[in-house]
């Protein structure tokens, strides 16, 4: 399979402005932030000018990339707001790690997985195809899968994350969708779920480098993916629709994922596709923000 690069285009509540010298310029509906991202090796396009029109910046500390504190330089900035984004209504704010809840170039993986729970639902052959979320964050891949029409399991150790979840779900009017809210270690969840003999016919999974479940549980990508993705193999139904697996480990190519799902195409035959992810900036240069590979059932 050739690699190819997941483009994420400017959206109406969500454009990248400017990339360069190690940082990045954001509009997420009428705010506007600037933060680092190492990726970001040119230079600016637009002038410090502009730049210093940001309502909000992230301020490293101590060299640290990750570490840091946010400067508001709007007086009237809000402490969180929605924006509409990928067919949903989603809650932004400003973490203590510069993040803001949001990955938009989850974008492309939202709409594949969308087509392909619509495609299935419209051919009669599952009702309700259900769908496993593991590292689910803030719910946005779990909500876009409901809004297709799946049921879903959304699973994150993080009770922040989980809450926010349920935000996004009670913004993007999907409360009532059936979406179980998770607050486990993915590990654990998954070989219970073994054991109860659950199958799914598609699962998300994006793996951090390093983690805690919520019992302290450790998770390292190097000693656990393998394990944890064998698991997944037994609770795929006779009929799965697909599995996708995002990366930010540092390091990793998505040549790395593939290699997993290869054992898809000898089993239930269908295609995969791995690359990277970006965001187009306003210039047309393309961010890279992770990779991804994905299997889909023909």
């Amino acid at each position: 399979m050739h690699s190819r690069i997941f483009i994420t285009k400017p959206q109406k509540d969500y454009v990248l402005i400017d990339s360069g010298d190690c940082m990045k310029l954001e509009r997420y509906g009428t705010v506007t932030i600037a933060r680092p991202d190492p990726q970001a090796l040119w230079k600016k396009s637009l002038p410090d000018s502009e730049w210093k029109k940001a309502d909000a910046y992230f301020a490293k500390e101590g060299g640290e990339e990750e570490r840091g504190r946010w400067v508001i330089t709007r007086p009237s900035m809000p402490e969180a707001w929605s924006i509409a984004y990928g067919g949903l209504k989603l809650e932004v704010k400003l973490t203590p790690f510069k993040h803001t809840g949001l990955f938009p170039e989850q974008l492309n993986n939202w709409q594949w997985c969308k087509e392909i729970i619509e495609e299935a639902i419209g051919s009669g052959d599952y009702a309700r195809p259900t769908v496993l979320n593991l590292f689910g964050y803030t719910g946005g891949a779990s909500l876009s899968a409901a809004l297709a029409g799946a049921e879903v399991t959304h699973v994150d150790a993080s009770r922040a994350a989980i809450t926010w979840a349920n935000k996004n779900a009670e913004l993007s009017n999907l409360a009532d969708k059936p979406i179980k809210w998770m607050l486990e270690d993915a590990v654990s969840f998954v070989k219970r779920e073994i054991r109860r003999g659950k199958k799914y016919n598609g699962i998300i999974m994006d793996p951090p480098s390093f983690g805690r479940g919520a019992k302290g549980e450790i998770w390292r990508i190097e000693e656990d993916f393998i394990p944890l993705f064998d698991d997944c193999l037994k609770l795929l139904s006779d009929s799965p629709l697909f599995i996708v697996i995002n990366g930010y480990a540092a390091g990793y190519s998505p040549i790395a994922y593939e290699n997993n799902l290869r054992q898809m195409i000898g089993q239930f035959g269908g295609t995969i596709e791995s690359g990277e992810l970006a965001i187009e900036d306003q210039s047309g240069r393309l961010l890279p923000c992770g990779i991804v590979s994905r299997w889909k059932r023909s």
